[in-house]
């Protein structure tokens, strides 16, 4: 009896008394966890709960299972020298595990919120990427601070080191910065998506294939993938051809003819090119091939024939083809295409 009334006083009996019970803990909360709350969770309608309570049980468990290592250390009576930094490396686990806990239910949570279809909402699947990037900052840079504060270090002279780097690192990366602001902004304002159709500045088109944190990538109609900066685009004049309630957008073919023409007899030959081809809509009403007088220039008679097609893929394709049956059928009605004229006057021949 002596010999174990001296073996439960030894604080190494004690230390390993708190592990186990510790660790007897952490299993009967895993346990609750497991059989009560995911069994409640499993009656709601969505999903998420479920998720999180599974994501929930691991950390706790780890938890409960470090605060009794923690217990046992101050059991031990170890040197100063030699607690502190154990007690710092124990507190740094629990922070680590929660913030990757955290991270991971943000997700779901961000996730959820974004399959709402609730348009007034600035948090949808476009915008997801842009809050989850976020979230995870925000994690990153409390568990960060955390773990300062667990080791005890100050952070006034770090702080102030990381001003003066954060104004040299802007300056020498303000082009970067640039376009990861431009990407958050593209993102949350949405002025486009992957598969419309998109021309810059009158001058750039091409079919969106990707939009990411710093450029988005065009595809041409030459079958060229280009990497547009986002900054360039945030500047740029951006007109989508797709961005409307349908797919379809207008075609619109130029052309002239001289003055003294039939108006009538054009505009009746150029409608009847418009016959046959299988690209062209038809219908609705409002999407019917017409033609407009637009101009009385100095050479002719300027008109246009507009067209809808379906897919913006074959806008040159379209063009090439009404501008050929366009030019076939003008012809073979021998109404002339004008070109520019210019009559010279010759005042006095030079002697």
């Amino acid at each position: 009896m002596e010999l174990l009334r001296q073996l439960l006083q030894e604080p190494l009996i004690h230390a390993a008394g708190a592990i186990v019970g510790s660790f007897l803990a952490a299993w009967l909360i895993e346990l609750v966890i497991t059989k009560i709350l995911s069994a409640a969770a499993s009656k709601t309608k969505t999903d998420v709960d479920d998720k999180i309570v599974d994501i929930l049980r691991r950390p706790i468990f780890l938890s409960v299972l470090i605060y009794g290592l923690d217990w046992s250390v101050d059991l031990l009576s170890l040197p100063e020298r030699l607690k502190v930094p154990i007690d710092a490396l124990l507190k740094t686990l629990i922070i680590v595990t929660w913030a990757i806990a955290s991270t991971r239910i943000g997700a779901i949570v961000l996730t959820s919120l974004a399959a709402r279809e609730s348009k007034r909402s600035m948090l949808q699947p476009r915008t997801l990427p842009v809050f989850d990037i976020l979230m995870r900052i925000v994690v990153v840079a409390g568990a960060i601070y955390a773990m300062f504060l667990a080791w005890e270090i100050d952070l006034t002279a770090w702080l102030a080191s990381a001003g003066i780097l954060g104004v040299a690192f802007g300056f020498a990366a303000k082009d970067t910065l640039a376009n990861l602001f431009a990407g958050i902004f593209i993102l949350a304002d949405a002025p486009y998506k992957v598969r419309d159709w998109i021309v810059l500045n009158e001058q750039l088109r091409g079919e969106v294939t990707h939009i990411g944190m710093r450029s988005t990538r065009l595809l041409t109609p030459d079958d060229v993938e280009i990497n547009v900066p986002n900054a360039v685009i945030g500047n740029a004049q951006l007109l989508n051809e797709t961005s409307g309630p349908y797919r379809r957008q207008r075609v619109r073919i130029k052309f002239a003819v001289v003055y003294g023409s039939d108006v009538d007899a054009v505009r009746e030959i150029v409608l009847a090119c418009t016959n046959g081809s299988t690209q062209i809509l038809t219908a609705p009403e409002a999407a019917a091939p017409k033609i407009r007088l637009r101009a009385l220039s100095s050479s002719g008679l300027e008109f246009e024939l507009s067209v809808w097609i379906e897919d913006p893929t074959i806008r040159e394709a379209i063009v090439d083809d009404m501008t050929t049956r366009v030019y076939k059928a003008l012809t073979a009605a021998n109404i002339e295409i004008p070109y520019p004229k210019r009559d010279i006057y010759i005042k006095e021949m030079p002697r």
